[in-house]
């Protein structure tokens, strides 16, 4: 069976982002067996495909992700509370619903990222709830260069202390709660890490601030540091932070890999690109969309009413 694409409706916003509609009730496992180089090249060329009206499940989500990938992979180092419901299938952020997620690349805080992000929607929102969608092509074309080239040759260090009941517990972050496996996973990554006297931690680590992607070979800003820095709070949540927990002591936060700081002015061009490049579509039950995660960021707007979607990740890339 082939794949019927409309690249003509579905997202809010001009986009290069397909969908790809059932054939009546069809099986969306079989679907992806009998397409799987066909879906990685749409993926490769347009960056993102959202598969809608075809039958899924949790299982059949899975092994979706399984052969688009060979494996789905851990969520360990996480940046955001999820809740595991299936074998490596996990829930989109656990953010309280009247909070808004910037748009990001998963795991662009770390030296090892997914390739391939698959998002399974259950139940849409009642109302709101979009998982807008912006183009990192275009994000990187419209930063300026001199700025690109800036994290480009510096890059980003991500500076964290886990403090319970203000950011997630270092037993949350690292899926364990054995100082020893911690360390080793640290050791493993190159991450400097330190105990404090109350079963704190703090760690950091340098990271990219571009990466070239595998298959197009084009330069992409790649990095989180929008996210982690302390002007994301705003400024009056910033600075009650920086009052109770000083600078150093902030549960997030982010600098440039030689230690500089970064301007809140260059991060506001950041956000700035990022939200000129949304483009939004509205969940249906069942949906499920593909993205390659260095080429399309996500997001996630305010809602109500019940909400279920889920997330998998495979195919891990490593920078030269």
């Amino acid at each position: 069976m082939g794949l019927k694409l409309d690249e003509s409706g579905g997202f809010i916003g001009a986009s290069r982002f397909p969908i790809s509609l059932a054939n009546g009730n069809e099986s969306l496992l079989v679907a992806v067996h009998d397409n799987v180089d066909r879906i990685r090249e749409i993926l490769i060329r347009n960056g993102a495909l959202l598969l809608r009206g075809f039958e899924v499940t949790r299982n059949s989500f899975g092994e979706v992700v399984d052969l688009l990938c060979g494996a789905r992979l851990e969520y360990v180092y996480r940046s955001t509370p999820r809740t595991s419901v299936a074998d490596r299938i996990f829930t989109a952020t656990n953010y309280p619903p009247d909070r808004e997620i910037p748009l990001h690349c998963e795991e662009a805080y770390q030296r090892n990222w997914p390739m391939l992000l698959a998002f399974y929607c259950e139940q849409p929102a009642t109302e709101g709830g979009e998982t807008p969608l912006a183009d990192i092509v275009k994000v990187t074309a419209s930063i300026d260069p001199e700025l690109v080239g800036k994290f480009r040759q510096r890059g980003v260090c991500y500076i964290r202390n886990y403090i319970d009941g203000i950011d997630l517990p270092w037993t949350d972050v690292f899926q364990t709660r054995n100082r020893a496996e911690v360390e080793r996973f640290c050791a493993k990554h190159e991450i400097r890490f330190d105990w404090g006297q109350d079963d704190s931690l703090h760690t950091t680590q340098i990271c990219q601030g571009t990466a070239v992607h595998p298959d197009s070979g084009d330069e992409l800003w790649f990095n989180q540091a929008h996210l982690f820095h302390a002007s994301s709070l705003g400024v009056g949540v910033a600075q009650d932070m920086i009052e109770a927990f000083g600078v150093d002591g902030l549960p997030r936060n982010a600098v440039y890999g030689d230690g500089a700081e970064i301007a809140d002015e260059e991060l506001a061009t950041i956000r700035t690109a990022f939200k000129q490049e949304s483009v939004t579509f509205r969940w249906q039950k069942d949906d499920v969309l593909l993205l390659d995660n260095m080429q399309v960021a996500h997001g996630r707007h305010r809602f109500s009413g019940q909400r279920s979607v889920l997330v998998a990740m495979g195919r891990p890339r490593f920078p030269e």
